[in-house]
């Protein structure tokens, strides 16, 4: 049994994205929640730590769930889900989660405008308040709608936009567009070696891992240098 089993066991693929969007915006809310509630002299620090703690208390319903699922059937599907993988992803599935990226990078232009700083995107007219409140909708829909296709696939959101950064600058106009570009050529070679390496598909989840880790540090590594410089 396969990780779309598990969207089969439970929802359609299109009710699991919803799904997703309404606990993750829900998940969102929370975060900023508490670290409203805990505002201390480092804001970014305190919403990280919150962002971990949420995580953490995700993390434990997912092992209950895995606890009550059924041994021989829903808890294979999960685990696998759990790793991701492009395996049975058809075109319908394709078709169903593509409307849920075209918003984020409709907005694309306006993101950047809130780059330029709070005051700045203020004084030409951009509503700070409700844009932040669509963009962190937008990536929450997005989100949500690639993992309830292809499960759980780590490090790829946070490799390919420091890459798509070095070749474009920091414009979200050509950086975002990049960023899908190169994230899909990235998946596309990552899941030929996924099935190629060994006599098994190796989970996606697990080679992003493996290749994620260090390329972050490298890339981590260039932009300490050129901000020491």
């Amino acid at each position: 049994m396969t990780e779309r089993s598990l969207l089969a066991l439970l929802l359609p693929g299109l009710a699991a994205m919803l799904l997703g969007f309404g606990t993750g915006l829900a998940t969102v809310g929370l975060v900023l929640a508490l670290s409203l509630a805990l505002r201390g002299t480092g804001q970014v620090l305190v919403m990280v730590l919150c962002g971990i703690a949420v995580g953490a208390l995700a993390g434990a319903g997912i092992a209950l769930v895995k606890l009550l699922a059924d041994p021989e059937q829903q808890l294979p599907a999960i685990t696998f889900w759990l790793m991701g993988s492009l395996t049975d992803i058809k075109r319908p599935d394709i078709a169903a989660a593509l409307p849920a990226m075209l918003p984020l990078l409709a907005l694309r232009w306006r993101i950047g405008l809130l780059a330029m700083g709070e005051d700045e995107a203020r004084a030409m007219g951009v509503p700070v308040g409700r844009l932040r409140i669509l963009v962190i909708a937008c990536a929450t829909l997005m989100t949500a709608a690639a993992v309830a296709t292809a499960g759980v696939i780590g490090w790829v959101g946070l490799m390919v936009p420091h890459m798509a950064r070095l070749l474009t600058g920091p414009r979200f106009d050509r950086l975002l567009p990049t960023s899908v570009l190169i994230g899909a050529a990235f998946m596309v070679l990552v899941d030929t070696a996924a099935r190629s390496i060994a006599q098994i598909e190796v989970p996606l989840g697990i080679l992003t891992a493996v290749l994620g880790a260090p390329i972050f540090i490298g890339l981590l590594a260039r932009g300490s240098r050129g901000w020491s410089e």
